[in-house]
C-alpha cells in the first residue's frame, strides 16, 4: 500500500507543473455546425490585441496518442511552446489546438493498418470529419478575429503530420508555412500540386512507427515539383522527433517568418 501511494504522488508531481504550464493560457471551446456536429480545441490568444494589426494564426495538430474527448490531451507535445514567455512576448499570436475523437484519424477517414508495408496512404480519399470540422473551424476563427491572413501556419505530429500534408493538399492557397512532423502522404497528391507554402518537414532516421521513407518521399517529390521545401532528419532518434524539432532554436523563428506574398 505504501509503494501504491508513493506511485500515485510521483504521477501528480509530474503532471501537476504540466498542466500548471501548458493550460493556463488555452481557453476551451467547443465548436458546433448547423448539422449538429462539434469539435473540441483549445485556444490561445495574444497577450494583447491591438488596435487596427493582424496577428499570425497556428494550427496544431496532435498525434493519435493525444486522441480523445477530455479537450486536454492535445496540448502534451507543443503547447509549451506557446505559452513560453519569451515565446508569447517574441511571436504573438492565435494558437488552435482541436482534439480529434479517439475513434477516428486526421487524414483518413480510418487509421491505416499498417505503416509497414509501401505507402498506406489514398491519392483520392475523402476529407476525414474532424479535419472537415478543424477547416470549418479554421474559417470561422479568421472571419472572427483579427488574423493576417498572409501567416497562418499549420504544425502537426505523427498522425497530425498527415493531417498537415493532407491540409496543405486539399486548400493550399491558405497556409504560409507547414511543418509536417513524423507524417506521410501519398506522394501522388503533388503530382500536379502549386502553393505558396513553404515546407519543413522532420523525421527521425530510427523512427520504429512511421517509416522515415514517407518524409524523404515527400521531401523530393515536392522538391521536384519546385516548392519551397526543407527536410531535417535526426540520426538515431525513433518516433518522438517532435522533441528535437521543438527544441531547434530557430523552430519559432523559422515558422513565424514565413508569410505569404498573395493573400486570397
Amino acid at each position: 500500500m505504501q509503494h501504491r501511494t508513493v506511485y500515485f504522488l510521483l504521477i501528480f508531481l509530474v503532471f501537476t507543473p504540466f498542466a500548471y504550464a501548458q493550460y493556463q493560457n488555452f481557453e476551451a471551446g467547443i465548436f458546433r455546425t448547423a448539422k449538429g456536429d462539434s469539435l473540441l480545441y483549445r485556444q490561445l490568444n495574444p497577450q494583447k490585441i491591438k488596435k487596427g494589426e493582424r496577428y499570425p494564426l497556428v494550427l496544431f495538430l496532435h498525434g493519435a496518442g493525444e486522441r480523445g474527448s477530455d479537450n486536454v490531451s492535445q496540448l502534451r507535445h507543443g503547447a509549451m511552446m506557446f505559452t513560453n514567455p519569451v515565446n508569447r512576448e517574441n511571436y504573438p499570436c492565435f494558437a488552435i489546438f482541436p482534439q480529434c475523437p479517439a475513434d477516428l484519424y486526421w487524414p483518413t477517414p480510418k487509421r491505416p493498418d499498417s505503416f509497414k508495408e509501401g505507402n498506406p496512404f489514398p491519392a483520392d480519399a475523402e476529407i476525414s470529419g474532424p479535419l472537415a470540422l478543424t477547416k470549418e473551424l479554421l474559417d470561422s476563427l479568421v472571419k472572427t478575429y483579427p488574423v493576417d491572413k498572409g501567416r497562418i501556419y499549420i504544425v502537426g505530429l505523427s498522425m497530425g503530420g498527415m493531417g498537415t500534408f493532407d491540409m496543405v493538399c486539399r486548400f493550399p492557397d491558405m497556409f504560409a508555412a507547414a511543418i509536417p512532423i513524423c507524417g506521410g502522404i501519398n506522394t501522388d497528391r503533388f503530382n500536379h500540386f502549386s502553393s505558396e507554402t513553404a515546407f519543413r518537414i522532420f523525421h527521425g532516421d530510427a523512427d520504429s512507427v512511421v517509416p522515415v521513407e514517407f518524409s524523404r518521399e515527400a521531401y523530393l517529390k515536392l522538391k521536384a515539383g519546385g516548392a519551397d521545401v526543407e527536410y531535417i532528419e535526426f540520426p538515431g532518434v525513433d518516433h518522438g522527433s517532435w522533441e528535437p524539432a521543438f527544441n531547434r532554436t530557430d523552430f519559432m523563428s523559422w515558422l513565424f517568418n514565413q508569410k505569404k506574398c498573395k493573400q486570397k
